[in-house]
C-alpha cells in the first residue's frame, strides 16, 4: 500500500492489524479470500482476540505512551492525534493508532494531502476525532459479530467454512463464557464518560451515543452467551451466577446509566431482556428434561443432584414477577421442579407457576419470538424458538390446557414457534398426544365453527412438500364437524341426558349452496354434546372433505358479499386463502386438487373490489394466491384477471408512444380505486404490494406480445402514478416505504430484461419502448434518479440504526437493494434507447452538473466509500462507465473537489488484497473505458510526474497515487496464480493497458516502456500452456492472450524497429525459438475447429475466442510486412502457420447455417487472403490449397448472402491468388468443372443484381458512394455497388483465371451451354457502358470475355451471346466527343495505365475485337467492320492524336488501335466494299502515324523536348510500364494486363516500388535516370506502334512477289500510298508521307540497332534501363522485324510506281536513281551488321507474319547475303538497276 505524506506505513493487509470490520467480511466469504484453507489461516492468526472479544481493547497506560513515543515509523503528528483519540475514547495509545490507521485506510474520504492540514486544524480535527469514535464502535460491533459467526454456522453441514468455524470454536469454548460474562458485568456497571475524564468533546450527544454503544454490546454479548448455551450445556452454579447477575441488572431494566435511556434506545433494552431470558431457560435445558421424564429417568438431569442450588434459585425465583421477562425464566423452573421432585416444594411450585401466568408469559414469549425474527440473525431466531417450542410442549404435556390461558395465545406461540426450520417436520413425526399435538387436537375440536385457529396452525406446520401433503390429506379426512347451538332444534333425537344427539333427516349445510359446493349431513347423523355458557356445542361424526367446505364457504361469501356478513365472512375465508396460498406455493402439484378453490379467486376479486368498504387484507390474500398461479401458468391467470376488471385497462387500445404516455382512455380498475380511497389515507398497502408482485410475475412470465399489450395500462399506473410520488405517501410501518420502492423498480427491471423476441413489429408500443420512453422523458426518471442521489451516508445511517445488521432483510437492505435495482434500471434504459439527436431529460439529469459535487456523478462515485455490499459499488461503477461512453460530460469535472479524494479510494479498494474481485474489475473496466472517452479522469489517475530530463527532453515518472502501479503488480509474473490476482483480474488490468496503446497515450506507455521487466511479465500468459480448447478453459484466459498479442502488435507497428526496447526483441525471439509461433497456430486453428463442433451448444465463450483469432490474425498481418522483427522468418514455419490458417478457416465456413460461425470463417478468410498475397513462395510450396477453398466457396455460396457478401469476394480473390501462384495440376483439374459452375453461377447473379440496382441508381439520381473499407464484417450493402474488391468484379476476374487455365475450352463450353451466364453479363456490360457506370466490372468482363476469345469455341460462345450488340454503340458513350468532333484530350488520364479508367475499357474492346477477329476470322468480319464504321471518328483521331500527345495512354490506345487495324487489313476487299472511304482515310492516317513515329524516333530531343513541355507526365508512377515489359503478341500482352488488374487487392503492387528518391532530389541524378526511363517508355511504344503500322500497310500495298512476277495484275486495286519524293520527313501534317518517310524509317531503325549493339554498357541511354538481355534480345527482334516490313512496302510501293503508266517516265528513272543508290547504301550496313553475328529471324514473337513473308531459316547466323529479305532486297535493286 502507499505511504502517504505523513510518511506513515499504510496498513498493508499482510502487515498491520486486520481491522475487525476486514476480518468480518473475510470470515462472512464476501472477500477476494474464499478459500477454506484462506478462511482457516485468518482464524488461526486472530483467535485470541475473538477469544478476548471487547478486552482486546485495552485501557490507557503509560506503558503504551512510552511504546508510542518510541516508534520511529509513525509520524509526530499521528502520534499527538493518536493521544486525543486515547483520550477521547479510554482506548491504549498504541491501539489509538491502529484505529487512526485503519480509519484512513478504510473510511477517510479525503486525500492524503488535505489530511496534514486536516489535523493541525483544531475545527476540522473534532469532526474527524467523532467519526474515528464511530468507526471504533463498529469495530468493536464487528468483532463480536465475528463471534456471533462462528457460533452460528460451526455445526451447519451446509456451510462451506463449517470445518473451519468448528475448529476455531472449540479452541474458544473454555474461556469464552467467563470472559464476555465479564465484560457483560463491567459494560452495565460502567460508569457514563464525561467531558471532565473524555474531554471537551464528550457532550451530551456523544455520551448518547456511547450509551447507545455500550446497550449494543451488550445484547450481542448475551447474543453469543446464548448461541453458546444452545450448543453446550450450562452447569447449575452457572446458572445461579447468570440468575443473580440478571436480577440485579433487572433484565436490562436496571442499568447503571438507566437515565440515560431514551425512546430509540427501547428496543435495544428490551433485546437484552430476552437474551437474559432465553439464557437462563437454556441454562435449565428443558428439552433434555422432556426427554428424561419420557423415559422416566430424571436423576439424569443435572439439576436432580443440586439440592441446595435449587433452593436459592427458589429463593430467587420467589422473588420475581415484577417484569415480563420474568415469565418464561419462572415457567420453565416451575416444570424442571415440578418433574425433578414432585412431592417437594409444591406451594412453592404453584405460587411461581401462577406469578409466570399473571405475567402472560405466553403472549410474551409470541412477542419476543415475532422481535427476533424480524431483525437481524434468523438463526438466533430460530434457536430461540427451538428452546422456547420445548418449553410449550412440555408445558402443555406437563399441564392441563384449560390451566395455561387463552387457547388462541397458545396457538398464536406455536404457530411463532413452528417457523424455525425442521419443526414442523419434526411435530408430524411426533405422537399426536404430545405437546403441540394437543393444542392441534383442541383447534380441531372446534372445527368449522371456528375455521382461523385451525388454519393457522396448520399453515405454520406447512415447510416443504412433505408436509404440504400431509396437510392437505389431514384437511381432506375429516371425521368430526362442530355446530354451537343456542337452543336444541327440532329434528333431532337425544338421550334424556342430553349427552348425544342423533339427526332425524338429512341437513345441507350451506343453504345457498349448489350441487358441489354444498355439503350433506345424512340421516342419523350422530353428536357429542358438550354443555357451554350459552347453549351447546355438539361434534357431529359426519365425515368429508375440508376442502370442500372450503369451497362452499368461499362460495358463501360470494352470495352474501353485498350484505352486513360480508365482514364476518371475509373472516372466515381469509385464512383458507392464506392457506391454499402457503400450500401452492410450497406443492406446486398440490394446485389442481384445489382447483374449485383457485378458480373462484378471480369472481372473489372482482366482487370484492366493487364493494364500498372493501376488505383489503382479504383482496391482498387473493392476489397473493394468483402470484403463485401467475408463476406457473401467466397466460391462463392473465386471461381470467383480464375479464374481472381488478387491474387497470385501456377503453380504447393506444396506438401510438403519444397516445400511450399521455394514459389516453386508460381506467385505474378497481386496484387503482382502492389505493386512492382506502390504501392511501390508511397509509398500509398490503394489495398494492401484491399487485407490483403480480404485475413483476406476469411480465416475467414471458407472456406474448399481444398480452404484454394488455399490461400497459399497469405498467403505466406504476410510471405515472406510483414512481414519482409512492415516497410522499403516508406510511404507518416503517421499511414499508423501501418496500414498496424496491418492487416498483422489480418490476422495470423485469420488463427492460424481456427478450426483444417478445416484442411485435406493429406500430403500436411494446411494453418495453414505453417503460424506456417514459423513464428518459418523464417523471418516472426523475424519480429513479432520485432513487439513486440517495447517497452512501444515507444507507450508512439506516444500516447504523438497525439493531442488527447480520441479518438480509433489515431496510437497510432493502433501501440497497432499491438503489442497486436503480442503478440496473438506469444502465438498461441507457443501453436500450434508440438514438436520438437531442438530449433526453433523463440523461440531463444523469450529467448536470451541480455546484459543490452533489451532482449525482458525484454520487455515484462515492457508492466507493460504501463497505456493507460489494454489489453496490460495483454497480455503481458499471453506471458510471456506461455513462462515460455515451454521456457528452467530463466525469473528472463532475467530481469537482472530491476528484483526488474519490481517485484515492478507487485505488486503496483496487490495491487491497482482500477486496471482492468483482469490484477490482469493474474498476479497471471503468478506466478502460475512461482511457478513450475521459482524458482528464484519465490523467488523473494514471497521476504521472514530469521530470526534465539530461537532455531537454521531458521525462515522466509514476506518481505516488498512480493506477499503472497496481496494475503492474497485477500483471507481474510472480503474482499470477496467488488469490489476489485471478484471471479475471489480471484480464482486466491487460484490457486497461490495450486501451492505453489503442489510444496512443505515450506518456504512460513510456512510463510502462521503462520498468524492468515490463515486456516479461506482459508476455507470460503467451508462454504458458493453455489447455485443450475441448477442455472447459476460464474464457478470461483467451482473453488475456489476446490483448497481450494486441499490444505487441500495437507496439511494433508503431515504434520504429530500430527504436524497440531491447527486451521486446528478445522475447520476441524467445517467442520464436521456443516453437511459441507454431504453439498458438495450432491451438487457434483447435480452437476454431471446437467453436465449430460445438456450435450447437450456443458457443459458450464465443465473443472471447472470436478475440483471440482476431489478435493473432493481426499478429500474423504484421509478421508479414514485419518478419525480421518479430522472427517468423523460416519458410518451414511460415507454411505451417499458413496450413493452420487454411484449415481453421476451412472449418468455419463448412458450416453455412451457424452465423458466428461464418463471422469467424471470415476473420480468418481475411487473414488467408493477406498470408497468400504476402507469402507468395511459402504457398507455392504449399500442398493442394485449390480444393478447401472450392470446398469453402461451395459452403459460403448456401449462406444469407448479404451477410456473406464480403467473405465470397474474400474466397474469390484468394482462388484467383492460389491459381496465379499454384496454377492447375493434374489433380486439380478434376475441380474444375463444379467451380467453374459455382463461379459462374454466382458471375450471373450478380450481373442481374447489378443491372437492378444501376437502373434503381439511374432513376433516383444518386450515386452509391464507393466506400473501400477493408472491414472484415462490414454491414451488408443494400444495393450493388460496383467496387474492385466486389464479388461480381472478384468472380469476373476468377472466371477469367479459370478461363486462361482451361487450355481447350471443354469446361468452359459445358458451363456456358447450361448456365446463360454470358447473355446477363452482357446485358449487364451494354447497361453500365450506356450509363457509364460500374468501371470496376465493364473492365473485368471484357478481361473475362478476351480470355475467352483465345479459343474457337470460346470466342464463337462470346459472338454468339451477342457482343457486338452490347458493346459496339454502347461504347460511344464511354468517350464523349466535343462539339467540334474533337474529343478533349482524347480522355486521357494521368494514371498509371493499369488503373482501370474508361479510356482503359475502350482500349479492352479494341483489343477484344482484334483478338474475336483473329480467331474468328470470316466468321467475325462483319461485326468488326460495324465496329470500325460506329468508331472510326475515335480511330482517326487515335491515329492523328500521336503527332500531339505523346502520354503513355495515348500511345497505349494508338497500339491497340493499329494492332486491330492490323488484324481487319487481312479483309481489305470486304473493307472496300462496305466502307471504301473509311479504308482511304484509314490507309492515310497510316501513313502519317508511319511518318510521325519515325520523325519522332530519329530526334531524340525533339521528343524530349515534347514529353517536357507538352505532357507534365514525365515520370511514369513504376520503374518500367506495362508496354516495356518482353513484347509478346496482343492477346498474351492483354493477358498480362488482365494478370495485373486481377489481383484487385494488391493493384498498387505495380506501383510500389517506385523510384522513392526520384521527387526528393530534383536535378540529381536519379531525376535525371529517370527522365530517360520515361523517355525509353515512349520510344518503345512509338516502335511497336510502328512496326504494327508497317505490318497493316503491307496489306493495303500489292503483294511483292505478286506484283514482281505477275504481269497482269489490276493496279486500280491499290491505291499508292506514298508519294515520289525522297525528303527526310517533317513533322508537319503538310508534308506528304513519301518514300523518304520509308527510307528514313529503314535508317532509324538501323542505326536503333547499331546503338543496341554497341552500347552494352551500363552507363547507354537506351539499354542501360534494360534488365535482362532477354528484353534487348526483344528489341532487336522488333526492330529488325520494322526494317524487314519497310523493305517490303518499299519494294511494294515501288514497283506499283513504275508498273504505273500514269506515271511520267522521268519520275520513274529518277525513283530508280535515288533508290538504288539509297538501298545500296543501306545493303552495305546492313552486312556489315550481320556479318557481325546478329540475329536473323524477324521478330515472329510480337506480330503475326505478314501472308506473304518469305520463309524464315531456323538458323541463327547464316553466311553474308543469305538473309532471305536481303535477297529480296538485293533482288529488287538488280531490278531497279536494269
Amino acid at each position: 500500500m502507499k505511504g502517504h505524506v505523513l510518511g506513515v506505513k499504510m496498513a498493508d493487509s499482510e502487515m498491520c492489524v486486520r481491522s475487525s470490520r476486514e476480518l468480518w467480511t473475510i470470515l462472512l466469504g464476501r472477500s477476494a479470500l474464499r478459500e477454506p484453507a484462506q478462511i482457516e489461516a485468518e482464524l488461526e492468526r486472530n483467535w485470541e482476540r475473538l477469544l478476548f472479544g471487547l478486552c482486546y481493547y485495552k485501557s490507557p497506560s503509560s506503558s503504551s505512551v512510552d511504546k508510542l513515543k518510541a516508534d520511529k515509523d509513525i509520524a509526530q503528528p499521528l502520534k499527538d492525534f493518536g493521544l486525543r483519540i486515547s483520550k477521547l475514547l479510554g482506548l491504549d495509545e498504541l491501539q489509538s493508532v491502529q484505529i487512526l490507521q485503519c480509519y484512513l485506510q478504510e473510511d477517510y474520504r479525503g486525500t492524503r494531502n488535505a489530511l496534514k492540514s486536516l489535523l493541525q486544524d483544531e475545527r476540522q480535527s473534532q469532526t474527524l476525532l467523532l467519526k474515528i469514535a464511530d468507526y471504533y464502535y463498529e469495530e468493536r460491533i464487528c468483532l463480536l459479530r465475528c463471534v456471533l459467526l462462528l457460533l452460528t454456522y460451526f455445526q451447519d453441514e451446509r456451510h462451506p467454512y463449517r470445518a473451519e468455524y468448528a475448529n476455531c470454536v472449540s479452541k474458544l469454548e473454555k474461556d469464552l463464557v467467563s470472559k464476555y460474562q465479564e465484560q457483560f458485568e463491567s459494560l452495565f456497571k460502567a460508569e457514563a464518560p464525561t467531558w471532565e475524564s473524555h474531554g471537551n468533546l464528550m457532550t451530551e450527544r456523544q455520551v448518547s451515543r456511547w450509551f447507545q454503544q455500550c446497550l449494543r454490546e451488550q445484547s450481542l454479548l448475551l447474543e453469543i452467551l446464548f448461541l453458546y448455551y444452545a450448543y453446550f450445556e450450562m452447569p447449575p452454579p452457572d446458572l445461579l451466577v447468570f440468575t443473580r447477575m440478571f436480577k440485579e441488572q433487572g433484565f436490562g431494566y436496571r442499568q447503571t446509566n438507566r437515565h440515560l435511556v431514551d425512546k430509540s434506545m427501547d428496543a435495544l433494552v428490551d433485546r437484552i431482556g430476552y437474551f437474559s431470558s432465553l439464557i437462563l431457560v437454556e441454562g435449565m435445558d428443558i428439552d433434555f428434561l422432556h426427554k428424561c421424564a419420557l423415559e422416566d429417568r430424571t436423576e439424569r438431569h443435572q439439576f436432580s443432584g443440586t439440592p441446595d442450588i435449587c433452593k436459592d434459585l427458589d429463593q430467587i425465583f420467589l422473588t420475581f414477577g415484577d417484569i415480563p421477562h420474568h415469565g418464561p425464566v419462572l415457567l420453565a423452573w416451575v416444570l424442571l421442579r415440578h418433574t425433578l421432585n414432585p412431592d417437594d416444594s409444591t406451594p412453592v411450585i404453584r405460587r411461581i407457576g401462577n406469578t409466570s401466568l399473571q405475567l402472560a408469559v405466553f403472549q410474551y414469549l409470541t412477542t419476543m419470538l415475532q422481535a427476533l425474527g424480524s431483525t437481524g440473525n434468523n438463526c438466533t431466531a430460530s434457536t430461540a424458538r427451538m428452546c422456547i417450542y420445548g418449553l410449550l410442549s412440555f408445558a402443555i404435556t406437563s399441564f392441563e390446557e384449560e390451566t395455561l390461558g387463552s387457547q388462541q395465545h397458545l396457538i398464536s406461540l406455536a404457530c411463532e414457534v413452528l417457523a424455525a426450520p425442521s419443526l414442523a417436520e419434526l411435530f408430524w413425526e411426533t405422537k399426536p398426544e404430545m405437546g403441540l399435538g394437543m393444542i392441534l387436537d383442541a383447534a380441531m375440536g372446534m372445527f368449522p365453527h371456528k375455521i382461523g385457529p385451525l388454519l393457522q396452525l396448520l399453515a405454520a406446520l406447512l415447510s416443504d412438500k412433505s408436509t404440504a401433503k400431509k396437510v392437505y390429506s389431514f384437511l381432506d379426512k375429516m371425521s368430526f364437524y362442530t355446530e354451537v347451538y343456542k337452543h336444541k332444534p327440532n329434528d333431532i333425537l337425544s338421550r334424556e341426558d342430553e349427552t348425544l344427539w342423533r339427526r332425524q333427516v338429512p341437513k345441507l349445510l350451506y343453504p345457498l349452496g349448489l350441487g358441489q359446493t354444498n355439503l350433506r349431513m345424512p340421516q342419523g347423523c350422530l353428536g357429542q354434546v358438550v354443555p357451554a355458557d350459552q347453549g351447546y356445542v355438539v361434534h357431529w361424526h359426519y365425515s368429508y372433505s375440508s376442502w370442500t367446505l372450503f369451497t362452499c364457504e368461499i362460495e358463501m361469501l360470494l352470495h352474501v358479499v353485498s350484505t352486513a356478513d360480508v365482514i364476518l365472512h371475509c373472516e372466515r375465508v381469509r385464512p383458507i386463502l392464506e392457506l391454499v396460498h402457503k400450500i401452492i406455493s410450497t406443492d406446486w402439484t398440490v394446485s389442481d386438487c384445489l382447483l374449485p378453490i383457485t378458480s373462484r379467486i378471480y369472481m372473489l376479486l372482482q366482487r370484492l373490489t366493487s364493494v364500498i368498504n372493501p376488505p383489503v387484507d382479504v383482496i391482498a390474500s387473493c392476489v397473493n394466491c394468483l402470484i403463485v398461479l401467475a408463476t406457473r401458468m401467466p397466460g391462463k391467470v392473465w386471461s381470467s384477471l383480464h375479464h374481472t376488471g381488478f387491474l387497470p385497462f385501456a377503453s380504447t387500445p393506444p396506438t401510438n408512444m403519444a397516445q400511450s404516455i399521455s394514459a389516453e382512455g386508460m381506467r385505474a380498475g378497481n386496484y387503482g380505486n382502492l389505493l386512492v380511497i382506502i390504501e392511501q389515507p390508511r397509509g398500509e398497502y398490503p394489495v398494492t404490494i401484491a399487485f407490483l408482485r403480480l404485475v413483476t410475475t406476469l411480465v416475467k412470465g414471458q407472456l406474448g406480445s399481444t398480452q404484454n399489450k394488455g399490461l400497459i395500462p399497469c405498467v403505466l399506473l406504476v410510471l405515472k402514478e406510483m414512481l414519482p410520488t409512492y415516497h410522499k405517501w403516508r406510511f404507518n410501518a416503517y421499511g414499508v416505504r423501501e418496500r414498496i420502492g424496491c418492487l416498483i423498480l422489480e418490476l422495470i427491471h423485469a420488463i427492460l430484461n424481456l427478450s426483444p423476441e417478445g416484442e411485435s413489429q406493429d406500430s403500436s408500443p411494446s411494453l418495453q419502448s414505453l417503460c424506456i420512453y417514459s423513464l428518459t422523458n418523464t417523471d418516472a426518471g426523475r424519480a429513479v434518479v432520485n432513487i439513486m442521489g440517495i447517497g452512501v451516508d444515507t444507507i450508512d445511517v439506516v444500516l447504523a440504526a438497525q439493531p442488527s445488521s447480520g441479518g438480509s432483510e433489515g431496510p437497510g437492505q432493502v433501501l440497497i437493494q432499491t438503489v442497486k435495482l436503480a442503478f440496473s434500471v438506469t444502465n438498461n434504459v441507457i443501453r436500450l434507447k434508440p438514438p436520438a439527436d437531442v438530449v433526453s431529460p433523463l440523461e440531463q439529469a444523469l450529467t448536470q452538473h451541480g455546484g459543490h459535487g452533489n451532482n449525482l456523478i458525484a454520487v455515484l462515485a462515492k457508492y466507493i466509500y460504501h463497505k456493507h455490499d460489494p454489489a453496490l459499488p460495483r454497480l455503481a461503477i458499471q453506471l458510471l462507465k456506461r455513462l462515460a461512453t455515451v454521456a457528452p460530460m467530463s466525469v473528472y469535472a463532475c467530481l469537482g473537489n472530491d476528484a483526488a479524494a474519490i481517485r484515492d479510494a478507487f485505488l486503496t479498494r483496487l490495491q487491497s488484497k482482500t477486496e471482492d474481485m468483482r469490484i477490482k474489475v469493474m474498476i479497471l473496466e471503468f478506466l478502460t473505458v475512461a482511457v478513450e472517452t475521459q482524458p482528464g479522469l484519465i490523467e488523473l489517475f494514471l497521476n504521472l510526474e514530469v521530470k526534465d530530463g539530461s537532455d531537454g527532453s521531458k521525462e515522466f515518472l509514476l506518481g505516488e497515487w498512480s493506477c499503472l502501479q497496481v496494475v503492474l503488480d497485477l500483471i507481474d509474473s510472480r503474482q499470477q496464480g496467488k488469490y489476489w490476482c485471478p484471471p479475471l483480474l489480471q484480464r482486466a488490468a491487460l484490457a486497461f493497458l490495450h486501451a492505453l496503446w489503442q489510444d496512443r497515450r505515450e506518456s504512460a506507455i513510456s512510463v510502462l516502456r521503462a520498468k524492468e521487466k515490463f515486456w516479461d511479465n506482459l508476455t507470460t500468459p503467451l508462454f504458458g500452456m493453455l489447455p485443450p480448447p475441448s477442455d472447459t478453459t476460464e474464457p478470461s484466459v483467451l482473453e488475456t492472450c489476446a490483448f497481450v498479442m494486441k499490444i505487441i502488435g500495437l507496439e511494433i507497428y508503431y515504434v520504429v524497429s530500430g527504436s524497440l526496447e531491447q527486451s521486446l526483441k528478445d522475447t520476441l525471439k524467445k517467442f520464436s525459438s521456443g516453437k511459441r509461433y507454431e504453439y498458438w497456430s495450432q491451438y487457434v486453428k483447435s480452437l476454431v475447429c471446437h467453436m465449430v463442433e460445438t456450435e450447437g451448444d450456443g458457443m459458450r465463450s464465443f465473443a472471447e475466442c472470436q478475440m483471440l483469432v482476431s489478435a493473432w490474425r493481426m499478429l500474423l498481418i504484421l509478421s508479414t510486412s514485419h518478419s525480421d522483427v518479430m522472427q517468423l522468418t523460416e519458410d518451414a514455419t511460415r507454411l505451417k502457420l499458413f496450413l493452420d490458417v487454411l484449415d481453421g478457416t476451412k472449418a468455419a465456413l463448412l458450416v453455412p447455417m451457424s452465423l458466428p460461425c461464418l463471422r469467424l470463417g471470415s476473420m480468418m478468410a481475411t487473414l488467408l487472403l493477406i498470408l497468400l498475397k504476402q507469402w507468395r513462395s511459402v504457398v507455392a510450396s504449399a500442398p493442394n490449397v485449390l480444393t478447401p477453398l472450392s470446398m469453402m466457396l461451395e459452403s459460403v455460396l448456401q449462406a444469407d448472402q448479404q451477410l456473406m457478401e464480403r467473405t465470397k469476394a474474400k474466397l474469390f480473390s484468394a482462388l484467383i491468388s492460389v491459381l496465379q501462384i499454384q496454377g492447375l495440376n493434374s489433380g486439380e483439374i478434376s475441380q474444375l468443372p463444379q467451380l467453374l459452375l459455382s463461379v459462374c453461377k454466382t458471375v450471373q447473379d450478380e450481373a442481374l443484381a447489378l443491372m437492378d440496382s444501376t437502373r434503381h441508381v439511374a432513376l433516383t439520381g444518386g450515386a452509391p458512394e464507393d466506400k473501400d473499407s477493408m472491414e472484415t464484417d462490414a454491414a451488408p450493402r443494400l444495393l450493388h455497388q460496383d467496387q474492385r474488391d466486389g464479388v461480381c468484379v472478384l468472380a469476373l476476374h476468377l472466371a477469367k483465371e479459370l478461363c486462361r487455365l482451361d487450355e481447350d475450352g471443354e469446361h468452359w463450353l459445358v458451363v456456358l451451354r447450361k448456365l446463360p451466364m454470358l447473355p446477363s453479363m452482357l446485358s449487364a456490360l451494354e447497361l453500365s457502358l450506356r450509363l457509364k457506370q460500374n468501371l470496376y466490372f465493364t473492365e473485368a468482363a471484357l478481361h473475362l470475355m478476351l480470355t475467352l476469345a483465345r479459343t474457337p469455341q470460346g470466342a464463337a460462345a462470346v459472338a454468339g451471346a451477342g457482343v457486338i450488340q452490347s458493346v459496339c454503340l454502347p461504347l460511344l458513350s464511354v468517350y464523349e466527343m466535343s462539339a467540334n468532333g474533337a474529343s478533349q484530350n482524347l480522355g486521357f488520364s494521368r494514371k498509371s495505365q493499369d488503373t482501370p479508367s474508361w479510356p482503359g475499357v475502350y482500349r479492352l474492346c479494341l483489343s477484344l475485337m482484334e483478338s474475336m477477329l483473329k480467331t474468328l476470322r470470316y466468321d467475325f468480319v462483319n461485326e468488326a467492320l460495324d465496329f470500325v464504321g460506329v468508331h472510326q471518328e475515335r480511330i482517326l483521331q487515335c491515329l492523328n492524336a500521336v503527332r500531339t500527345v505523346q502520354s503513355l495512354a495515348c500511345l497505349d490506345e494508338a497500339d491497340h488501335t493499329v494492332g486491330f487495324l492490323l488484324q481487319l487489313s487481312s479483309f481489305c476487299k470486304e473493307w472496300q466494299f462496305h466502307l471504301p472511304q473509311l479504308l482511304r482515310d484509314v490507309q492515310v492516317n497510316l501513313c502519317y502515324l508511319c511518318q510521325t513515329c519515325t520523325y519522332l524516333l530519329h530526334s531524340k530531343k525533339m521528343l524530349h523536348h515534347y514529353l517536357q513541355t507538352k505532357n507534365g507526365d514525365m515520370l511514369p508512377p513504376g520503374p518500367l510500364p506495362r508496354s516495356q515489359r518482353a513484347p509478346q503478341t496482343p492477346s498474351k500482352q492483354v493477358g498480362v494486363a488482365a494478370s495485373a488488374s486481377a489481383s484487385t487487392s494488391t493493384s498498387s503492387s505495380a506501383t510500389s516500388s517506385a523510384p522513392a528518391s526520384a521527387g526528393s532530389a530534383p536535378g540529381g541524378s536519379e531525376w535525371e535516370e529517370a527522365e530517360q526511363k520515361a523517355l525509353l517508355a515512349v520510344q518503345c511504344s512509338l516502335l511497336k506502334i510502328l512496326s504494327k503500322t508497317l505490318a497493316t500497310l503491307q496489306h493495303f500495298t500489292p503483294d511483292c512477289c505478286q506484283i514482281l512476277l505477275d504481269q497482269s495484275l489490276d493496279l486500280a486495286e491499290y491505291p499508292t500510298l506514298f508519294v515520289l519524293s525522297f525528303t527526310a520527313p517533317a513533322f508537319d501534317s503538310d508534308v506528304a508521307p513519301s518514300f523518304g518517310t520509308l527510307l528514313a524509317t529503314i535508317n532509324v531503325a538501323l542505326s536503333m540497332l547499331g546503338e543496341v549493339e554497341k552500347k552494352k554498357e551500363p552507363a547507354s541511354i537506351s539499354v542501360g534501363t534494360f534488365a535482362s538481355s532477354e528484353e534487348v534480345q526483344a528489341l532487336k527482334s522488333l526492330l529488325m522485324f520494322t526494317m524487314e516490313n519497310c523493305f517490303y512496302v518499299l519494294i511494294s510501293q515501288a514497283v506499283r510506281y513504275l508498273r504505273d503508266p500514269s506515271v511520267h517516265l522521268r519520275d520513274k528513272q529518277r525513283m530508280k536513281q535515288e533508290l538504288s543508290s539509297e538501298l545500296s547504301t543501306l545493303l552495305s550496313s546492313l552486312s556489315r551488321y550481320f556479318r557481325r553475328g546478329s540475329p536473323s529471324s524477324p521478330a515472329s514473337g510480337l506480330l503475326p507474319s505478314p501472308q506473304s513473308k518469305p520463309p524464315t531459316p531456323g538458323a541463327k547466323a547464316v553466311p553474308e547475303g543469305q538473309e532471305p529479305f536481303l535477297q529480296l532486297v538485293q533482288a529488287f535493286v538488280r531490278h531497279v538497276q536494269r
